[in-house]
């Protein structure tokens, strides 16, 4: 449990990620504070948490809602793959002038865009970082930013502690907008289909969303024993061959009384006509090579700090995936919740 006083700034508590990182430390005990611009009041109390109006691109409200803060989530991002080298750096640089004044830590949900095809296909947390993609080398900066704000420097007012955790592509009942969101199925459908984006015969990675928030919670409950600049890596759900999860969403379907959906291939053709002129599907375009070769990631330094990696069983994963998308008999709307860093904004039904 976490010690009495924790408290922790969260940005991006309404996306997915973020929202649910701060759901499980509110039920640890921490106090919880959210920034977000839409905000009616400041000090709002909601859902146990303390909501503060502020914009992660104004460096004085993050400092200001950071202040007196233990940790500090950055799950925030652009929209839609949109506008990264203008947003992504800016908001880090203002995260770590609120971190470094406090002396908090800061826990980043990482991504694999880091990476290039030279590191695949098992990933470490040495692995070379020299990706071939513009968001890529936005992710390599940020994160050289970060490790540089654990090191002292007689220019700077103080240090922070880093903590960074990357997994595959997310589901979940709240995720939001995500691959399996918005790629393999319709929130608010009955599931017909499933849409494979990857080649045949290609596996893919798939971490549930609840499962990753819980280890980020553990590690920072054992924040004081880690490395100032700690990375892991989690396994979570490996689809050897890229059909696994599709089979997986029809056996739900099945076991609530639907027809086994159809399984067919995503339109990537549609996403090459239309990029010209979609910004966000020119951007996603740039991202097919993590569907064309197989990319996972080894969880050993995560097991010799937890012991076993948090690890809900596939179906069950999928099942509360489904309701929580409205897909199944029964279920409620599909609630809304962007913010998955390895995530499209939307795709092409």
């Amino acid at each position: 449990m976490a010690n009495a006083g924790n408290t922790v700034l969260v940005l991006g508590a309404t996306g997915g990620i973020g929202g649910e990182v701060a759901r499980q430390l509110r039920d640890r005990g921490w106090q919880v504070r959210a920034l977000h611009r839409g905000v009616a009041q400041a000090g709002e109390q909601r859902d146990g948490m303390a909501w503060i109006r502020g914009d992660a691109m104004r460096r004085e409200d993050v400092v200001a809602a950071a202040a007196g803060c233990d940790v500090i989530v950055h799950a925030v991002n652009p929209p839609g793959y949109r506008r990264w080298s203008e947003l992504v750096l800016p908001m880090i640089d203002n995260t770590i002038a609120a971190a470094t004044a406090v002396g908090a830590t800061v826990v980043l949900p990482g991504t694999i865009y880091n990476y290039g095809p030279d590191a695949f296909p098992v990933l470490r947390e040495y692995s070379p970082q020299r990706p071939h993609t513009r968001k890529g080398t936005v992710r390599v900066e940020l994160e050289r930013r970060l490790q540089q704000a654990t090191q002292p420097h007689p220019l700077s007012a103080g240090t922070c502690r880093v903590l960074i955790v990357r997994a595959g592509d997310y589901f979940g009942p709240q995720v939001g907008n995500s691959w399996f969101s918005q790629g393999l199925v319709k929130p608010g459908q009955p599931v017909k289909a499933v849409n494979l984006p990857g080649a045949p015969g290609v596996g893919h990675q798939w971490s549930y969303l609840p499962d990753v928030a819980r280890t980020m919670v553990q590690l920072l409950e054992r924040r004081a024993t880690l490395p100032a600049f700690a990375r892991f890596h989690m396994a979570g759900h490996w689809d050897a061959d890229g059909t696994q999860m599709a089979a997986a969403i029809g056996r739900t379907v099945v076991a609530h009384g639907g027809a086994a959906p159809h399984v067919r291939a995503f339109p990537w053709w549609l996403v090459t006509l239309a990029s010209p002129f979609v910004a966000t599907l020119r951007e996603l375009r740039e991202m097919r090579y993590l569907w064309r070769q197989p990319v996972r990631m080894a969880n050993d330094p995560l097991r010799a700090v937890l012991g076993e990696e948090p690890h809900t069983p596939l179906d069950a994963a999928v099942q509360a995936t489904l309701l929580g998308l409205g897909c199944l008999p029964g279920a409620k709307a599909p609630l809304t919740a962007p913010g998955n860093p390895q995530s499209p904004a939307r795709l092409p039904a």
